[in-house]
């Protein structure tokens, strides 16, 4: 019985790479489903994603491939594809796109777990609930934010959270908390940063007379909205269009933007690459 695994890697770009990894599954009976790798000029890098089936154990492969990684100084991953990803999905009073997430993992169309839900508001208890999905109001209190953000480090710890999405949850995540899951936090947030900041960002869009809206969603960083990017969205609008339906138009716009992101993070299609990423189709 075989199983399937993604290999995911980066490393300095030389002669040899593709064949010293071709040539391990090979000599482990692995069958190549998808290959794909990218070399960046720029920084030298080689970026590499291989999907294959074994039977083989992880194990194995790991203990095997170490010294193939040492030899290329190698940053990679081995992913069994088996082993569902645990997501925590964090929320505040928009809930769009957590409800639009919940959904996604009920049907199967995110290869993934939804493990909990956690907002700084009460009001998205009953929703979760309907996807039988744990619901933890982690609000913060007079005891302050660093003690409310070890609440959900806890959390994350108890429940083996792989990896957290801020579904429009609008609290600022302190330099520690984003230090400690580095490459596992995304974001999504309106694309007009920096041009429109604050409250009401479709409205000042309005204003403004803007033709283009969009969405990113992205890797979280110490830097406020300024990690690594996923996936963007984009969507034309005119003068017809009221603050109202700019705003509607943005939560369709975000909703996708951050599934279409996640999947891609589920499914071990992206590599950062320092202040970017390689993400492969």
């Amino acid at each position: 019985m075989t199983s399937q695994f993604v290999l995911t890697l980066s490393c300095p770009d030389r002669l040899g790479i593709v064949y010293a990894v071709s040539g391990f599954l090979t000599r482990r009976d692995a069958n190549i489903e998808d290959s794909q790798q990218f070399s960046e000029h720029g920084s030298g890098r080689f970026f590499m994603r291989v999907e294959f089936n074994t039977a083989a154990a992880r194990d194995e492969l790991a203990v095997g491939f170490t010294e193939i990684a040492r030899e290329f100084d190698m940053d990679w991953q081995l992913h069994d594809r088996a082993v569902k990803r645990r997501v925590l999905i964090m929320a505040s009073k928009q809930g769009h796109c957590l409800n639009d997430l919940l959904y996604r993992f009920r049907i199967g169309a995110l290869h993934g777990e939804a493990a909990a839900v956690v907002s700084n508001h009460p009001d998205w208890a009953d929703l979760a609930a309907s996807s039988g999905v744990p619901f933890h109001y982690l609000p913060v209190g007079p005891e302050g934010k660093a003690a409310q953000e070890q609440r959900i480090l806890d959390l994350i710890e108890a429940e083996r959270i792989d990896t957290v999405v801020l579904a429009r949850y609008m609290q600022i995540l302190s330099s520690d908390f984003c230090a400690k899951l580095p490459g596992k936090i995304l974001n999504i947030h309106h694309s007009f940063l920096p041009s429109f900041k604050g409250a009401k960002p479709y409205h000042q869009a309005h204003d403004r007379g803007v033709k283009l809206i969009g969405a990113t969603c992205h890797y979280v960083t110490a830097d406020l909205d300024e990690g690594p990017i996923i996936e963007q969205e984009v969507a034309r609008v005119d003068h017809a269009h009221s603050p109202e339906e700019l705003v509607a138009a943005g939560r369709d716009l975000e909703s996708t933007c951050l599934a279409r992101g996640l999947a891609a993070h589920l499914d071990d299609r992206v590599l950062i690459n320092g202040t970017k990423t390689v993400v492969f189709r």
